[in-house]
Protein backbone atom coordinates (compact mmCIF):
# COMPACT_ATOMS: atom_id res chain seq x y z
CA UNK A 1 0.00 0.00 0.00
CA UNK A 2 1.16 3.36 -0.91
CA UNK A 3 -0.13 6.73 0.15
CA UNK A 4 0.54 10.23 -1.35
CA UNK A 5 0.50 13.01 0.97
CA UNK A 6 -1.11 15.96 -0.74
CA UNK A 7 -0.47 19.65 2.32
CA UNK A 8 -3.17 21.88 0.69
CA UNK A 9 -4.65 23.04 4.12
CA UNK A 10 -2.47 26.13 4.19
CA UNK A 11 -1.45 26.46 0.93
CA UNK A 12 -2.54 28.22 -2.56
CA UNK A 13 -2.16 25.14 -4.92
CA UNK A 14 -2.40 21.67 -3.26
CA UNK A 15 1.17 20.21 -3.52
CA UNK A 16 2.14 16.30 -3.36
CA UNK A 17 4.53 16.36 -0.32
CA UNK A 18 5.74 12.97 0.34
CA UNK A 19 4.68 9.01 -1.26
CA UNK A 20 4.71 6.78 1.70
CA UNK A 21 5.80 3.26 1.36
CA UNK A 22 3.10 1.60 4.16
CA UNK A 23 5.03 -1.58 5.49
CA UNK A 24 3.71 -4.58 4.37
CA UNK A 25 2.67 -5.78 8.25
CA UNK A 26 0.13 -2.96 7.70
CA UNK A 27 -3.06 -4.25 6.34
CA UNK A 28 -6.15 -1.93 7.81
CA UNK A 29 -6.37 1.17 5.83
CA UNK A 30 -6.47 3.36 9.34
CA UNK A 31 -3.42 2.13 10.24
CA UNK A 32 -1.62 2.80 7.10
CA UNK A 33 -3.15 6.71 7.27
CA UNK A 34 -2.05 6.80 11.02
CA UNK A 35 1.11 5.56 9.91
CA UNK A 36 1.59 8.21 6.55
CA UNK A 37 0.53 10.52 9.24
CA UNK A 38 3.39 10.03 11.65
CA UNK A 39 6.19 9.83 9.63
CA UNK A 40 5.12 13.54 7.51
CA UNK A 41 4.92 15.35 10.98
CA UNK A 42 8.06 16.94 12.73
CA UNK A 43 7.86 15.36 16.02
CA UNK A 44 11.87 14.81 16.92
CA UNK A 45 13.63 16.50 13.79
CA UNK A 46 12.63 16.55 10.21
CA UNK A 47 10.46 13.93 7.63
CA UNK A 48 11.63 15.83 5.04
CA UNK A 49 15.14 16.47 5.57
CA UNK A 50 18.06 13.57 5.92
CA UNK A 51 21.10 16.17 6.78
CA UNK A 52 19.77 16.27 10.60
CA UNK A 53 21.75 14.50 12.88
CA UNK A 54 20.13 11.79 15.09
CA UNK A 55 17.03 12.89 13.52
CA UNK A 56 14.09 10.96 14.90
CA UNK A 57 11.59 11.66 12.01
CA UNK A 58 13.59 10.35 9.42
CA UNK A 59 12.01 6.99 7.78
CA UNK A 60 13.28 5.20 4.70
CA UNK A 61 10.09 4.40 3.99
CA UNK A 62 9.20 7.85 3.43
CA UNK A 63 9.93 9.68 0.18
CA UNK A 64 9.91 13.73 -0.14
CA UNK A 65 8.37 15.22 -3.08
CA UNK A 66 8.60 18.94 -2.34
CA UNK A 67 11.45 20.74 -1.54
CA UNK A 68 12.08 24.24 -0.47
CA UNK A 69 14.51 26.40 -2.23
CA UNK A 70 15.93 27.22 1.22
CA UNK A 71 16.68 24.13 2.03
CA UNK A 72 13.82 24.26 5.63
CA UNK A 73 12.31 21.25 6.01
CA UNK A 74 8.53 20.54 4.94
CA UNK A 75 6.15 21.63 7.32
CA UNK A 76 3.70 18.80 9.20
CA UNK A 77 0.73 17.17 8.07
CA UNK A 78 -2.13 18.99 9.29
CA UNK A 79 -5.83 18.85 9.59
CA UNK A 80 -7.29 19.49 5.72
CA UNK A 81 -4.81 18.15 3.87
CA UNK A 82 -5.12 14.77 2.00
CA UNK A 83 -3.78 11.32 1.86
CA UNK A 84 -4.31 9.55 -1.29
CA UNK A 85 -4.07 5.58 -0.60
CA UNK A 86 -2.78 3.51 -3.53
CA UNK A 87 -4.42 0.04 -2.09
CA UNK A 88 -3.81 -3.00 -5.04
CA UNK A 89 -4.64 -0.35 -7.71
CA UNK A 90 -7.90 0.51 -5.55
CA UNK A 91 -7.11 4.39 -4.62
CA UNK A 92 -9.31 6.83 -2.60
CA UNK A 93 -9.05 10.18 -1.14
CA UNK A 94 -8.91 10.80 2.74
CA UNK A 95 -8.75 14.25 4.31
CA UNK A 96 -7.00 14.38 8.01
CA UNK A 97 -9.88 15.42 10.23
CA UNK A 98 -10.02 16.79 13.76
CA UNK A 99 -9.98 13.35 15.06
CA UNK A 100 -8.96 10.61 12.53
CA UNK A 101 -9.05 10.92 8.57
CA UNK A 102 -12.84 11.16 6.37
CA UNK A 103 -13.20 9.73 2.93
CA UNK A 104 -13.28 12.58 0.05
CA UNK A 105 -16.26 11.87 -1.98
Amino acid sequence: MKITVVHKAFEDTPTNVALVNVPSEIKNVDSALEYAYRWTNNVMGSWSRDDIENNGDENPNVTPLFFHPDGMGVRSTSMGDQMIVDNDDNITTYEVAMLGFEEVA
